[in-house]
């Protein structure tokens, strides 16, 4: 074999030896590996709260001879949390906007709304859970409270979570910019908060609406 051979031979080789070198039969680059376990976690968030809906349509009538759905829950109040949230989450989709144009003040100021409305909501769940323990509905009073604060209080543990990493990408774009790998970052945050969004609509209608139709 003559030496231009052997040169072409190599540079056809692929090159594994770079951090994000990639191939036909190689690793995926960090960015799909990334987006794919972010995917799987959701998908493993989605199970969770499958078990809690579904222990909840269980123990959605072991009252304990206490008070049931109708008489705890105001919809009222219920339906101005979902409000906020739903306004968050479109507060969420303009900031993807912004960002799919580098406007930092834009982003920031989308980002900023998404959060204020997200702590209103957090705010007036925790309101509602501490005039339910006010009233002597606390968790342990029965199966059904027992399941209905876990699956209620996951999701505003979620949130909770959610704020903070909202912060923390407000802080990374102001300080580097709109750098790609930040931005990846972004996407899987606007995913983590849609989704959240997604599942309070189910509580909303599966817990509240439908626990107080008369």
């Amino acid at each position: 074999m003559n030496t231009a051979a052997l040169h072409s031979a190599d540079a056809a080789r692929p090159d594994h030896g770079g951090p994000g070198a990639t191939s036909a039969d190689g690793p995926a680059s960090r960015r799909i590996i990334v987006g794919y376990g972010f995917w799987i976690f959701l998908l493993s968030d989605i199970i969770m709260f499958s078990a809690f809906f579904a222990a909840y349509a269980v123990l959605n009538g072991a009252t304990n001879g206490g008070p049931g759905p109708a008489q705890l829950f105001d919809t009222n109040s219920v339906a101005i949390e979902t409000a906020c949230l739903l306004a968050s989450s479109f507060a969420c989709g303009m900031a993807s906007l912004a960002v799919a144009e580098q406007n930092q003040r834009w982003t920031q100021l989308s980002l900023l709304a998404t959060g204020i409305l997200g702590a209103a909501f957090l705010g007036l769940e925790l309101k509602e859970f501490s005039s339910l323990v006010g009233r002597g509905a606390g968790p342990t009073h029965s199966a059904f409270l027992s399941s209905f604060f876990t699956l209620v209080g996951c999701h505003g543990a979620h949130i909770t979570a959610g704020l903070l990493w909202l912060g923390t990408m407000m802080a990374q774009f102001y300080a580097k910019g709109f750098r790609e790998n930040i931005q990846h970052r972004f996407a899987c945050f606007s995913l983590f908060w849609h989704a959240l969004d997604i599942i309070w609509i189910a509580i909303f209608s599966l817990v509240y609406l439908n626990g107080t139709r008369v």
